[in-house]
Parts: C-alpha cells; sequence; structure tokens
C-alpha cells in the first residue's frame, strides 16, 4: 500500500468524496494520459468539487521515471490544474461582487457560505494578500473551493491569483507527503 493511501484511509477522508466515479478515476490513472484526468479533476477541484485534491497523488502513473519524478510530475499538473480552475473560479468571483441576488442566496442558506468564509478566509486575504491564499490552499484536507471563491470576491489580478493558487496546490500535496511520511515513521 502506497504511504499516502495508509494514511488517507487511515483519516477517513475519502469517505467524504461525493465524486466516487471520479476519484475512483483519478486512482486508476495510468501512463501519460492519467496526467489529463489528474488535471481535469484539479481544474474541478478549484471551482465545483468538494473532494479531496490530495488523492491525486495515488495516481498509479506508470511512466517508467523514478518515484520522486513521477511525484513531481503529478503535483505540478494538479497544481497547473487547480491555477487554471481558480481563474474559473475568480471569474465567476468577480460576476459574484455585482450580483446581489447570488449573494443574498449564499447567505440565507442553510449553511452560510458568505459568513463563514468571511470569517475564516477574508481577515488572512486582507492581511496577507495572495501569499495567504496560498497559505490557506496549503493546509491539507480543507475543501479548497472555499478559500478560493472567498478570495475570488476579494481580489482582482488574474495572473497573481493563478499563481497563488499554483503555489498553494503545490505546498498542499508537498505537506500531504511530508505528512503522511511522518506518519508512517510514527506507525
Amino acid at each position: 500500500m502506497f504511504p499516502l493511501d495508509a494514511f488517507l484511509v487511515l483519516s477517513g477522508w475519502l469517505e467524504f468524496v461525493e465524486f466516487d466515479w471520479l476519484t475512483r478515476l483519478v486512482r486508476s490513472a495510468t501512463g501519460w494520459g492519467g496526467l489529463a484526468i489528474i488535471f481535469a479533476y484539479s481544474f474541478l477541484i478549484a471551482f465545483a468539487l468538494p473532494g479531496v485534491s490530495e488523492v491525486v497523488l495515488l495516481a498509479p502513473l506508470e511512466l517508467g521515471l523514478p518515484e520522486w519524478a513521477r511525484l513531481a510530475i503529478i503535483i505540478v499538473t494538479s497544481g497547473v490544474g487547480k491555477a487554471f480552475g481558480s481563474v474559473f473560479a475568480f471569474h465567476i468571483g468577480q460576476e459574484a461582487k455585482q450580483s446581489g441576488p447570488l449573494v443574498r442566496w449564499l447567505r440565507r442558506s442553510r449553511f452560510d457560505v458568505i459568513e463563514w468564509s468571511e470569517r475564516r478566509t477574508v481577515e488572512i486575504a486582507r492581511r496577507w494578500g495572495y501569499a495567504g491564499l496560498a497559505v490557506a490552499l496549503s493546509v491539507p484536507f480543507f475543501p479548497d473551493t472555499l478559500s478560493i471563491y472567498a478570495f475570488a470576491v476579494l481580489e482582482e489580478d488574474y495572473l497573481k491569483f493563478a499563481a497563488a493558487t499554483f503555489a498553494g496546490s503545490v505546498g498542499r500535496l508537498v505537506v500531504t507527503l511530508a505528512l503522511s511520511a511522518g506518519f508512517l515513521a510514527l506507525v
């Protein structure tokens, strides 16, 4: 069993993924074509799916490369996919700034997404800007879609937003690998 696989199973996070078919697709992605699956999954995680982005590390890509190179390619592909997805979310967030009914609907929803994201991420965005976004997205197993939309409403620079999302996505996967290695060292 791959060390990260054991870490994720023990933490129970895979049980909460609503799009099991897509998660299974990522976990079975092989060869160079599997990178397209990883890219698409990461793109969708950035703006629409409530899944676990760390699952991309479990893709058995079989690229004929050393393990460190395979993981590096997965991490970069996922980071680029999430950066592109975040730009899409950023555009939606910019439109939402002008969309009063959407914001009012979100405030009235069962889970007040606006209030929650304001309390948790807006303070980080105001204090740290794009660096805060990158740090917030580096937290493993935290739903990054909320952070992306909260920052998207506050910020205005597409390129900096994409760069911060890329950095946060790469950081998240590196932190996850470090945590899984540390966890296995304790076991």
